[in-house]
């Protein structure tokens, strides 16, 4: 008898050797390795703060998606935490201080493009592959970085979800909600192919920061 495999389980599968290629590319290497300056980290949290504002837009757009709506939760929204981040490590201009490199205005722009399209799946696509991965390796390098620049909360709010008591239990949940999910086998593909191309979009992304503080070196 053939096993028959869960979405969640074949989704993290596929995405194995992608998650592992972004984890390890240069740029987050050596911040993850203490070989990063403050500086690193500073324009990393700037990316993401392009990144978050255009997820949880789209977010805001799918709130009453029936496919899409499961999975948001205010215990997710990570811009109010982005924006505190970024007043502390930079100051109160720095809205005028940080711009998008070119990796981020294509995340930006994919995921803009889900939104005025409608695609549920694409959504949860960048979804589960941002959220996820904030409650999983996300908290390891938060603590990483408090460490190795000396922050308490302040400059890594980022990455703590003080509504999430249970991480281990909220992304059961979130997998539950994704092998419960209405796609059939071609959309099912779809989505993981989404999730395969953020990945990649995070890999590259790691390597335009490289590729900017080599230009400003």
């Amino acid at each position: 008898m053939t096993e028959v495999i869960s979405f969640s389980t074949a989704l993290r599968e596929r995405s194995r050797s992608a998650h592992s290629g972004s984890e390890h590319a240069g740029f987050m290497a050596d911040l993850m390795r203490g070989k990063g300056t403050r500086d690193d980290y500073v324009a990393l949290v700037a990316q993401h703060w392009f990144i978050y504002s255009a997820l949880e837009s789209a977010a805001a757009r799918f709130a009453d998606d029936e496919v899409a709506a499961p999975f948001i939760s205010d215990k997710l929204t990570r811009l109010p935490a982005l924006e505190s981040d970024l007043d502390y490590l930079i100051g109160a201009d720095w809205r005028e201080r940080i711009t998008a490199v070119p990796t981020t205005e294509r995340y930006v722009a994919r995921i803009d493009e889900i939104a005025r399209d409608g695609w549920a799946g694409g959504f949860v696509a960048h979804h589960y592959t941002r959220y996820l991965g904030d409650l999983s390796g996300g908290q390891f390098i938060g603590k990483l970085m408090a460490r190795q620049f000396g922050f308490d909360t302040n400059g890594i709010g980022f990455y703590v979800f003080d509504e999430i008591a249970d991480p281990a239990a909220f992304k059961d949940v979130y997998r539950e909600q994704l092998d419960a999910a209405p796609w059939d086998a071609a959309e099912a593909e779809r989505v993981i192919e989404e999730v395969l191309y953020a990945y990649q979009l995070n890999t590259d992304l790691f390597v335009d920061l490289a590729a900017a503080k080599a230009a400003a070196a």
